[in-house]
């Protein structure tokens, strides 16, 4: 059910391997995600499968905690630290390269496209 506000521990965590993940929908299709994600975790073997093997969602967030680097098909890149705003367009992938702690908002429809390859992935690599 959409919600138009709630605190991250109002929303119900998910696990895929080693992420952790609480999300709401949002009116008018958006998702808030409260993310923690390890280092090393990212990389192009997760989007495999998706349109140009990247992330096709646009997302924007704050980072809270760590850095992350997001590169994209164009092959420039973006290094997000602590503390940081960012948005990030359609086409990057995405990898943490330390511990992570975030607040996103993305297009709920990409962003679920996105994740349902990015679980495949993850299951295929166990």
């Amino acid at each position: 059910m959409a919600t138009s506000h709630g605190s991250k521990d109002d929303f119900p965590l998910e696990e895929m391997g080693d992420y952790k993940g609480q999300m709401s929908e949002l009116p008018d299709g958006y998702t808030v995600n409260f993310e923690s994600i390890p280092a090393g975790m990212g990389g192009p073997e997760l989007f495999k499968g998706l349109p140009d093997d990247a992330c096709q969602s646009p997302h924007w967030g704050y980072l809270f905690k760590g850095r992350f680097k997001a590169t994209y098909t164009d092959g420039s890149e973006d290094i997000v630290s602590a503390g940081e705003a960012y948005y990030l367009r359609p086409g990057h992938v995405y990898e943490a390269l330390e511990d992570v702690e975030s607040l996103e908002f993305s297009p709920t429809n990409e962003w679920r496209q996105t994740m349902e390859q990015v679980s495949k992935n993850v299951e295929g690599m166990q």
